[in-house]
């Protein structure tokens, strides 16, 4: 072990995911007491003073309504701790709870920071209605949108997979097996490290496994699913000149057509959930007795065409691997955001990777993609299963809106 000055990840909880719908079983909870609940069984577990935290880094992809006026402070008051504790919220879409993480490294290898919280959370059972028609990540500005026509994810996801010619078969091919690893970590055990109960107010249980997969699941199942974004697609809405497929084969020309491959089955489910990750620097540790279990090695953002928007993994992961000196070889453990099939897919395909390296205890098509969330979760599964696979190095892969990608290289400290 180097004396250089590190980011060590000393610990990390996060709560199973709840169905994003006023039935889950998380819904009643407000997102804020969520994310506190987390805050107190992460300092709980490492034994360290919340006084002593010296920022608290919170990503969410929807900072409105219940998840508003910087929910990263809010927490950190609802969670009782001293109110010197600082918070603050940040928002790069999908991957805002992985850049909160690695944003705490920064701080921490930059030497401006000993030790900080990175993490996330978002209730999508509590987001506000959009009463304006479909979501779009334009700002509702026209000049905007004629020069990127950033359509709905969803869709950009299905011109992916018409792009590369990924079949509607393919995509649930990958459905069902992330349907049957999730189910099969489950039974191992391999998410209770890191995963908390969630309580009620009067201290009973309100959650305390996953919700949202559906273990069994086959191909006849998933045959039985209408595309969710093609209606969407080709509905011509009143704030638009052109529908959404207009708008994809007017960037894409090569196309005729947009082939919606998507459903509710091979798309990443809409849960609510939250995640927190303490990170030190290597000095503070040594001289405060914490144990370590990881080191954020790299941490990259990548950018590409923000109207297909989710194809950004790749490079983001290249980028991060070049920046640490790495290759391919070197990565036992990959997780990819399971935001959508062709997501991986595409993903896979260019990077070449070895399929029983990706997402080996599943991933979001199962287990759901809390947005904020998301990133701090896939971080402690990618640990975990370092530890429980005696392996030594992880990369963690997200696509995020407005085409962008964020990855980071974990390695284990044994």
């Amino acid at each position: 072990m180097t004396n250089a000055r590190e980011a060590w990840i000393i610990d990390g909880v996060r709560t199973p995911r709840g169905k994003g719908k006023p039935t889950g079983a998380l819904h009643h909870i407000h997102p804020q007491e969520l994310l506190a609940q987390v805050l107190n069984a992460l300092v709980a577990r490492t034994e360290v003073e919340p006084a002593s935290v010296e920022d608290v880094i919170v990503g969410n992809g929807n900072s409105v309504g219940d998840h508003g006026a910087c929910i990263g402070r809010l927490a950190v008051l609802a969670a009782g701790w001293p109110h010197e504790t600082p918070g603050f919220t940040l928002n790069r879409f999908c991957g805002s709870g992985q850049q909160a993480v690695t944003l705490a490294a920064m701080g921490v290898l930059s030497g401006m920071q000993d030790l900080v919280i990175g993490g996330g959370v978002e209730s999508m059972s509590r987001w506000p209605a959009d009463a304006e028609g479909p979501p779009t990540i334009d700002g509702d500005n026209p000049a905007l949108r004629e020069k990127y026509p950033m359509v709905p994810q969803g869709i950009s996801a299905d011109l992916i997979a018409s792009l590369e010619g990924f079949t509607r078969a393919q995509c649930d091919e990958l459905a069902v097996t992330s349907q049957d690893r999730a189910a099969k970590a489950t039974a191992e055990g391999r998410f209770e490290r890191s995963t908390i109960t969630v309580r009620n107010v009067d201290g009973s249980t309100a959650l305390d496994h996953e919700e949202h997969p559906r273990p069994g699941t086959t191909l006849d199942d998933l045959a039985k699913l209408r595309p969710s974004f093609e209606a969407m697609a080709q509905h011509r809405f009143d704030r638009f000149d052109e529908t959404f497929d207009e708008m994809c084969v007017r960037v894409y020309p090569q196309l005729d057509r947009v082939d919606h491959v998507h459903h509710a089955g091979n798309s990443s489910g809409v849960v609510d959930g939250a995640s927190a990750v303490l990170v030190a620097s290597s000095d503070y540790a040594r001289a405060h007795g914490l144990t370590p279990r990881g080191r954020i090695r790299m941490t990259a953002v990548a950018a590409g065409e923000p109207v297909i928007m989710l194809t950004a993994p790749a490079p983001a992961a290249r980028l991060c691997l070049d920046k640490a000196g790495m290759t391919f070889d070197d990565i036992d453990v990959w997780e990819v955001n399971e935001a959508f099939a062709a997501v991986v897919l595409k993903a896979m395909r260019e990077l070449d990777l070895d399929p029983e390296k990706v997402n080996p205890n599943g991933g979001a098509m199962a287990l759901g993609h809390p947005i904020g969330a998301t990133g701090g979760m896939l971080i402690q599964t990618a640990l975990d299963e370092l530890e429980r696979a005696d392996k030594e190095t992880a990369l963690v892969v997200m696509c995020t809106g407005g085409g962008m990608g964020t990855a980071t290289i974990l390695e284990r400290i044994s």
